[in-house]
C-alpha cells in the first residue's frame, strides 16, 4: 500500500510539472523595453506647455511670450512669435497651448496667457492662425479669467468633438472655486470659435465642473478627461473630470476621508480623486502612452511633477477608471518637470522648469 501512495505522488508530481510547463507566463515576467533618456536641447526659459504637432514637430511655449516649434530629431528651434501683451509675473505668463485637430484645414494656434487689463492681471484664451512661417490674425475668444502670480491653472485641450477644455486655477482666492458666476478654480468648455456649447450645464456659462485649486494637466482618453490638479501642503490629485461635479476645494483635499469633508462631498455632490499624494508632489503636465515603442508604459498616464522632480508612469486599469500601479522613471536628474509630450514616434518628451537653462528630455526605447 506505501508503494502504491508513492508512485501515486510521482504520477501526481508529474503532471502537476507538465501543467506549469505548458502554462503562458504571467505577462509582468516579459522583459521590459530599456529606457535611453537624454538631452533634447536646453537653453530655453521656463517651457510650459509641449505638443506633437501634425507636422511631427514639438510645439513649445515660454513663459515669457514665445512660441516655437522645436525639431524632436536634433533640437533645434525656430520661435514663431513672442507675443506682445504677455505679461509674466511669478507663474503667470504665457501658458496652455493646443492646436486644431484638422490643422491642415484650420491651421488655429490656441493660447491661455495673462496679461494686463486696465491695470488688472487677466487671463485670456486667443485663437491665432499658423501660416506657416509664424502667427497670425489674433482672436480672443474667451476673456476675463482672472488671473494672479499664481493658481492660473491654464492647460488647454480639444476633445474629439471639438470642444476646446480650459483648466483654470482659483487665482489666489479660494472662494471663487465654488462660485458658479467665476471662472476661477474650474475646467471650463467652450466652442473653438468662443461661443458657449448648448450642452454645457449652465445656459450660457463656460463652467464644466468646478471646486479646483490649481489643475494643470489636462488628458482626453477612452471618453475619459483626465486632470492633474495641485493640493496645497497635501492631496495633489489625479481626477477624471466629469460634467458639473464638484472636485470640493477649498473645503476637501483628496479624498471625502475627515469628518467635515464627508458633510461637505454628501451634500454638494463631490467627485473624488483616482489617486492622491500627501505630502505634496508638485502635479503638472501629463500625457498619455500606449505606443508598443516602450511597451511596459501602455495605458498610462504619464506624470511630471515640480517639487518631487520625477517622472510617473500612472498604469491605468482596463476600464479607465482606476490607476493599479504607480513607477518613477526617473528622479532628480533634471530639476522640476512642467510638462509631457508623447511623440507619434512613441518617444516621450519632458520640459524642465527651473528657470535657468530649462531642457526638454527625450525618452525612447533601446
Amino acid at each position: 500500500m506505501e508503494k502504491k501512495i508513492k508512485i501515486l505522488g510521482i504520477l501526481i508530481l508529474i503532471l502537476a510539472s507538465g501543467c506549469k510547463k505548458s502554462s503562458k507566463p504571467p505577462e509582468s515576467s516579459l522583459p521590459e523595453t530599456a529606457i535611453d533618456i537624454q538631452v533634447l536641447t536646453q537653453n530655453l526659459s521656463l517651457p510650459w506647455e509641449l505638443v506633437w504637432g501634425p507636422d511631427n514637430m514639438i510645439w513649445m511655449t515660454e513663459r515669457g511670450g514665445k512660441v516655437s516649434r522645436v525639431n524632436p530629431s536634433n533640437g533645434s528651434l525656430n520661435v514663431l512669435i513672442t507675443v506682445p501683451d504677455v505679461k509674466s509675473i511669478g507663474e503667470g505668463g504665457l501658458l496652455g497651448m493646443a492646436l486644431h485637430p484638422d490643422f491642415s484645414s484650420n491651421p488655429f494656434v490656441f493660447l491661455a496667457y495673462n496679461y494686463d487689463k486696465a491695470g488688472t492681471y487677466t487671463e485670456k484664451i486667443v485663437r491665432y492662425t499658423y501660416n506657416g512661417t509664424t502667427l497670425i490674425n489674433p482672436m480672443v475668444i474667451l476673456d476675463n479669467i482672472p488671473a494672479a502670480n499664481n493658481h492660473n491653472g491654464a492647460r488647454l485641450l480639444i476633445s474629439p468633438d471639438l470642444k476646446l477644455f480650459i483648466s483654470t486655477g482659483d487665482a489666489a482666492n479660494q472662494a471663487t472655486a465654488q462660485s458658479l458666476n467665476s471662472r476661477s478654480g474650474k475646467i471650463l468648455r467652450i466652442n473653438l470659435d468662443g461661443t458657449i456649447p448648448s450642452d454645457n450645464p449652465i445656459n450660457g456659462n463656460p463652467l464644466w465642473s468646478y471646486g479646483h485649486r490649481n489643475p494643470q494637466g489636462l488628458v482626453y482618453v477612452n471618453g475619459k478627461l483626465y486632470s492633474s490638479e495641485h493640493g496645497p501642503d497635501k492631496d495633489d490629485e489625479i481626477n477624471v473630470i466629469v460634467k458639473n461635479r464638484n472636485y470640493g476645494w477649498p473645503s476637501v483635499n483628496g479624498f471625502c476621508n475627515e469628518s467635515a469633508e464627508q458633510s461637505f462631498c454628501n451634500a454638494n455632490n463631490v467627485a473624488e480623486p483616482l489617486k492622491s499624494w500627501t505630502p505634496t508632489i508638485a502635479v503638472s503636465g501629463m500625457d498619455f502612452y500606449n505606443n508598443d515603442a516602450i511597451s511596459q508604459l501602455k495605458n498610462s498616464l504619464i506624470l511630471a511633477t515640480l517639487k518631487d522632480q520625477t517622472l510617473y508612469q500612472l498604469k491605468l486599469n482596463s476600464a479607465g477608471d482606476g490607476i493599479e500601479e504607480t513607477k518613477e522613471l526617473f528622479r532628480g536628474t533634471y530639476g522640476r518637470l512642467r510638462d509631457v509630450c508623447v511623440g507619434a514616434d512613441g518617444k516621450i518628451y519632458v520640459a524642465t522648469s527651473n528657470g535657468s537653462n530649462d531642457k526638454i528630455i527625450v525618452l525612447k526605447g533601446k
